[in-house]
């Protein structure tokens, strides 16, 4: 499958998706807290994404069994909720959640602090964070593709962190996952040119310790095999002809 380019119509749904899946995390954020079920959040999360008439899309996606991916500390990413899983202080929890709206898809993700955290963690988070807008320095036209993930490495690792390598970031449209695949560390050659009308779902995950995870027996969560923490951070970017628009941003 081909890298696609958007047109009008499509890229106005997008954005529609991407302004509801903001709303979603912005929504989530405030429900984060001691003593909340990871199934709570996913409940929530769910109950807002069909609220605004989108479909979840992780809901069944390959056989995902809910709505929002909620990963807790060396979780780095597809958490299962769970009832018996309950947020502590001084956890992190990075949520991963995507909305159809009229068929089109937008795909972010966000790693918040429950109550006072380390100021280790934190700087994890903001590290992941930044990470992501100095890929996007490079989301541009005539820019190639892995100058965004040579970037997004080099700032993690000039911090001290290491970027997950097993794990990619992926074009997104009609469907969730579409070409291209968007490493987060330095590739061979630059890849492709970019250009205007491409939607590409970018998505540091980032670990404190060693770059290296394994899945659990769910067959689904990924964990650091150091028991490092973990941190996400992803939105849907449009490329323009000038600088990026993120569609799942809405400041």
């Amino acid at each position: 499958m081909s890298v696609t380019i958007k047109s009008n119509r499509e890229i106005e749904l997008m954005r529609e998706a991407g302004k509801i899946l903001s709303t979603v995390h912005d929504e989530l954020e405030k429900a984060i807290r001691p003593g909340i079920s990871t199934k709570d959040i996913d409940r929530l999360g769910e109950e807002i994404i069909r609220s605004y008439d989108c479909i979840p899309s992780f809901l069944n996606y390959n056989g995902y069994p809910a709505s929002i991916c909620v990963s807790v500390n060396d979780e780095v990413v597809h958490g299962i909720p769970s009832k018996k899983r309950i947020l502590k202080e001084g956890d992190i929890v990075s949520l991963d959640a995507g909305v159809i709206y009229k068929g089109y898809h937008s795909d972010a993700a966000r790693t918040h602090a429950v109550g006072e955290i380390s100021s280790e963690a934190q700087r994890l988070i903001d590290v992941t964070r930044q990470s992501f807008f100095e890929g996007i320095k490079y989301a541009k036209a005539g820019c190639h593709l892995y100058d965004i993930s040579k970037a997004v490495q080099k700032y993690v690792e000039e911090n001290g962190f290491s970027v997950v390598r097993d794990l990619v970031g992926h074009g997104i449209g009609s469907q969730l996952h579409e070409e291209p695949q968007i490493p987060n560390f330095k590739q061979i050659g630059r890849g492709l040119r970019l250009q205007p009308g491409m939607t590409l779902a970018i998505e540091p995950m980032v670990n404190a310790g060693a770059y290296d995870v394994w899945w659990l027996e769910d067959d689904w969560t990924v964990v650091t095999q150091d028991n490092s923490l973990s941190a996400h951070y992803e939105n849907t970017v449009l490329i323009t002809e000038g600088e990026p628009e993120i569609l799942s941003l809405v400041k």
